[in-house]
């Protein structure tokens, strides 16, 4: 029989798991040591600031053009970055931070001219834009005289937009109505009975197709529609302009709407197929109310997607200087076609300014309208979310 063997608690080690932790990756090779958390970005920033006030040197004192100043700063930020966190934390460091600095000035890149156009768009419209004159009246009667005279200050301005704003809302509101419907049961035919069929790709190669058409194109479309087709001799209408509209929308709804579909999980459909419900009725009462926060989304954009368009309306409704409620009959106008008469045909060559600020008014007014829609777009989408939990 063995002697039982003495075991004696081992001395613990008095280092806590950070000291241990430390002490690992001081004992690695390479590793510089360093006062500075090498993941910490306020080196960079503090960089960052420092080349900005070199570039408004450079383009300021030296008289350098300003792109060519960005440029010569920027190359001088990344080299200074890079050695910095050379020394900081090593090659990998300073390669992540590179990277990360390249990112963000494209990124930058990309958003300055969406922040310039809106700044111009603002600062050029909104002083007649929010105007009660401008949004209460028509260009009915209004002449380049009474520009002149406004300019020399012998009148009050006058012609407002409000008939394109009107007119905006009648086509847009048609096109909708045209496209919802036609869009949605397409994207429900893809995906609930389609499958892979020939017709199913076929259609999803036409759909393609139509996504990346010319938008005169849809506009030529709609006035031969009704002129060719329709015996139509004055074809200038709302209708022909929804129409065009209608034929930029529907490809965007088909697209949306498929997608939103798809997500649907099947699971959701086999239960209720089990239970002996119809697949109409599955469909109705199971898996669009399902996908109604995306749909619904995905319509608002594809509204605020032609609602600025120009190019077809020329040829499909027209111009009018007044206010016109028919859509079947006489031309009308929109807020972008009304701004593209008053940019490229002023009331008076002589006198430019008056008809420009209406021209940037009318396009303050549209981006206005169109960010309003992507606003209402987010808003759907959170409102009718599916709920999870109880």
């Amino acid at each position: 029989m063995s002697a039982p063997t003495d075991r004696r608690p081992a001395d613990r080690d008095p280092r806590t798991p950070d000291d241990l932790h430390h002490s690992r990756l001081d004992d690695v090779p390479g590793i510089v040591a360093s006062t500075v958390r090498p993941a910490s970005t306020r080196p960079a920033w503090m960089l960052a600031v420092a080349f900005v006030l070199v570039g408004l040197a450079l383009w300021q004192l030296l008289d350098l053009h300003v792109a060519a100043a960005v440029a010569l700063a920027f190359v001088g930020y990344l080299v200074v970055l890079y050695v910095v966190y050379l020394r900081l934390g090593g090659e990998r460091v300073a390669k992540d931070h590179l990277v990360r600095a390249l990112v963000y000035f494209a990124f930058a890149l990309a958003i300055l001219p969406l922040v310039s156009l809106l700044w111009t768009v603002v600062a050029q419209g909104a002083g007649r834009a929010f105007d009660p004159d401008f949004l209460n009246q028509t260009m009915n009667g209004v002449t380049g005289l009474n520009d002149q005279r406004y300019a020399s200050g012998e009148a009050d301005f006058v012609g407002g937009a409000y008939h394109a704003i009107m007119g905006t809302l009648i086509i847009t509101g048609m096109a909708t109505l045209i496209s919802v419907p036609i869009g949605m049961f397409t994207a429900i035919y893809l995906v609930e009975y389609g499958g892979g069929n020939r017709l199913s790709k076929s259609i999803r190669f036409f759909v393609d197709v139509m996504t990346g058409i010319p938008s005169i194109v849809a506009g030529l479309f709609a006035f031969a529609l009704f002129t060719q087709i329709f015996g139509i001799r004055d074809a200038k209408m709302g209708l022909a302009g929804a129409v065009a509209l209608s034929v930029l929308m529907i490809p965007t709804v088909v697209r949306n709407s498929e997608e939103m579909l798809r997500i649907v999980p099947n699971e959701l459909r086999e239960a209720s197929l089990a239970l002996g419900v119809p697949k109409w009725r599955t469909i109705a009462k199971v898996v669009l109310p399902t996908a109604a926060s995306g749909l619904a989304s995905g319509i608002t954009l594809a509204i605020a997607r032609v609602i600025g368009e120009t190019a077809p309306l020329l040829v499909a409704i027209g111009y009018a200087r007044g206010l016109n409620w028919n859509p079947l009959e006489g031309p009308m106008n929109t807020l972008a076609v009304y701004a593209y008469f008053m940019f490229t045909k002023p009331l008076s060559p002589a006198v430019r300014d008056p008809s420009l600020e209406r021209a940037w008014a009318a396009a303050l007014l549209l981006v206005l309208i169109v960010v309003a829609l992507n606003l209402l777009a987010r808003l759907i989408a959170k409102l009718f979310a599916p709920k999870s939990g109880r």
